[in-house]
Formats: structure tokens, sequence, C-alpha cells
């Protein structure tokens, strides 16, 4: 077996070091010099060297020094954040829908952010609805890209958009009057770059268990 490699968790820990070690270091370091700083064997820093090369987070640099024979392969630690680390992203979700709701008139904030970066979502789209036919399609593709299973329905004479899956479902149960607003805001500045002579009237959140439901109105040209 590879030195370096007896268990995953061993492994994993003994490259962070290896890593720590490089970071610390003003200068590139060889892997005798790593090796001592740890206490292992130069085939276990070589090991471990490969994964972090092989994750961009550890460079090779040309050495040096000049003169007889091979010189030392040098390395260096990539001057970045670990972009392999944990994400947090529902937390940060989190943290600024109880912002939202701690302020006045919360639902039109939120709904004012939802619309600008529905606007902002459409920029420079060539979609250009001429129909209502048309709108509502480019409408229902926008929901579609961003994962809210969308279906055209009519109800009483009335155009609506069901939605079948929220993309942050959890947050939305529990604050839905922030998330539902930036939701229809979405929705609503996706229309507004098309020209569309349709809008979003309203949103209803959770008519049924897996549903809610968009009420569309036609605008008069």
């Amino acid at each position: 077996m590879t030195p370096g490699a007896t268990s995953t968790g061993e492994s994993a820990g003994r490259r962070r070091e290896v890593l720590r070690i490089l970071r610390t270091s003003r200068e590139p370091m060889t892997i005798v010099a790593i090796a001592d700083a740890l206490g292992v064997h130069p085939n276990t820093v070589r090991f471990h060297l490969d994964s972090l090369v092989g994750d961009d987070q550890v460079e090779q640099v040309e050495p040096g020094r000049k003169g007889p024979g091979r010189p030392p392969l040098m390395f260096r630690a990539v001057r970045q954040m670990d972009r392999g680390g944990t994400r947090h992203y529902r937390l940060l979700a989190e943290i600024l829908t109880m912002a939202f709701a701690g302020d006045k008139d919360s639902a039109a904030k939120a709904l004012a952010a939802g619309r600008a970066w529905g606007r902002q979502l459409d920029a420079g789209s060539s979609a250009d609805a001429t129909s209502p036919d048309q709108a509502i399609g480019h409408l229902v593709d926008v929901l579609d890209r961003l994962g809210f299973a969308p279906e055209r329905r009519r109800a009483d004479g009335e155009q609506q958009v069901g939605l079948r899956h929220c993309p942050f479902l959890e947050i939305a149960e529990n604050r839905t009057a922030v998330v539902c607003p930036v939701h229809l805001g979405i929705m609503q500045g996706a229309l507004e770059t098309s020209g569309a002579p349709v809008a979003v009237e309203r949103l209803d959140a959770f008519v049924e268990p897996d549903l809610c439901v968009a009420h569309l109105e036609l605008q008069e040209a």
C-alpha cells in the first residue's frame, strides 16, 4: 500500500498537514523539506502532493538554483480559498430572509428584489413575446430553467402557471411572507423584459401540498 494511504480519514488529515506546511512557508519547499517538517517519509509527502496538485491547491514551481545534477522538485500552495470545502447556501438564504422579515414592508422589498433579479436574469434575451401565448411560454421556460417544474393551466377562464417544485422549499415553508414575494417578483421581472402583454397578478402559495399557482392577467395593447 502506498505510504500515506492507510485510511480515508488519516489520509485526508495528512494531506491537510502537507497543505498547511506549504501555506505557512514564504518560499517553495522540496518534498524532503516537507517530510522533515512533518516527520514522515518523503514518499508519503509525494503521494499527497499528487492529490493536492490535481485539486489545484498546490503547484509545482521552477527550482531556483542552477548547477550540476537534477534540481529537486519545488512546490508551493496556490493562494486562494479552498474551493473544495463545504458550502452552506441554505444558511445564507436563511440569514437573508430573516433580515428581510425583520424589515418594515418586508413583502414589498422582497417583491422588488425578485423583480430586479428577474429583469437581470432575462437581460439580453432575444425572446420578444408579441402575443399572450408566446409570453406565457417564455415565462414557463424561465421557471423551468430555475427548477420550479411549471405547468400551464386554465381555470374559470383565467390563464395560470402551476409550480410543482420549489427550489427553496424548506425556507419557503418557514418564510412564506418573504420567499413567495421574491418568486412573484422574479416572474414579473422576467415578463417585463420581454415586453410581454401578460402580467403576473398574484402568486398563491401551497394551494395544494404540491402546488403553488401564479395567476396571469392579460394586458391591453
